[in-house]
């Protein structure tokens, strides 16, 4: 079973795949594989964003804290 990547190695990730996009050096159909491994990237990150805001909703409510 692969790891799971961690949220700052799939930022990178993207900002990597956005550079080699922008730099107009690679084909239509390598921007193309790009975009569609950039598309699950945000996916992944923003199903991470969730989890964390979720833990510190959490925490808060624990803490008697509103948000």
């Amino acid at each position: 079973m692969p790891t799971k990547p961690k949220f700052e190695n799939s930022i990178n990730k993207l900002e990597n795949l956005v550079r080699s996009m922008e730099s107009g050096e690679i084909g239509l159909e390598d921007s193309l594989k790009l975009f569609e491994e950039g598309s699950k990237l945000v996916k992944t990150c923003q199903k991470e964003l969730k989890n964390i805001e979720t833990k510190v909703e959490k925490i808060s409510l624990e803490n008697g804290q509103t948000s």
